[in-house]
């Protein structure tokens, strides 16, 4: 069994602010976390569009500590 991965809500909401996606970018903000569990989100975040795999190393945390 693999460690959770959270990514950042800002980093998140960024990206799709960038693509001038802001209701969904606002719609993140209001139901999640600072920390978005990439596992359990996994569908979610495809449908958004978001690309763990083409962050950065540090947008993606291993745990929540």
């Amino acid at each position: 069994m693999t460690a959770p991965a959270y990514v950042d809500k800002a980093r998140v909401t960024a990206d799709l602010r960038f693509r001038q996606l802001h209701a969904r970018a606002d719609w993140v903000d209001r139901e999640f976390p600072g920390l978005i569990d990439t596992d359990k989100n996994a569908s979610l975040l495809r449908m958004l569009g978001i690309d763990l795999d083409a962050m950065a190393p540090g947008d993606v945390v291993a745990s929540r500590s």
